[in-house]
């Protein structure tokens, strides 16, 4: 899949959308709604397998807090990382709602990966 088809399948409108890639490093542009959706596009872009970095161009119309990212490590879950950042484990689905469409079971993250953390 190509990385417009990536940023396409999130689903997320994007204005003027343009990638551009140079070895390892990709340049991401445009015009999205919220700052969620574009933490979810440049993360859905730096979990793509040989790229490094994301240089991130994108404007968010709205402007809300910015999330934490963490990068998953061996033997993590969501119910493990919701205590560590939130201090109850059961708000695993905020972490899960937050990283979808790039998640879609909450049981399957794996090392390596970059998640969204929202503050709540």
């Amino acid at each position: 899949m190509t990385l417009e088809g990536i940023v396409n399948s999130l689903e997320i409108p994007v204005t003027d959308l343009s990638i551009q890639l140079d070895h390892d490093t990709v340049t991401v542009g445009g015009t999205v709604a919220s700052q969620s959706d574009k933490e979810k596009i440049v993360l859905a872009l730096g979990n793509v397998d040989g790229i490094a970095v994301v240089d991130d161009q994108l404007i968010a119309e709205n402007q809300e807090p910015e999330a934490s990212f963490y990068e998953v490590k061996s033997g993590d879950s969501l119910s493990k990382i919701a205590k560590a950042y939130y201090g109850d484990p059961m708000k695993y689905p905020v972490i899960f709602e937050a990283n979808k469409p790039m998640l879609k079971d909450p049981n399957k993250i794996y090392p390596g990966q970059q998640l969204r953390i929202p503050k709540i």
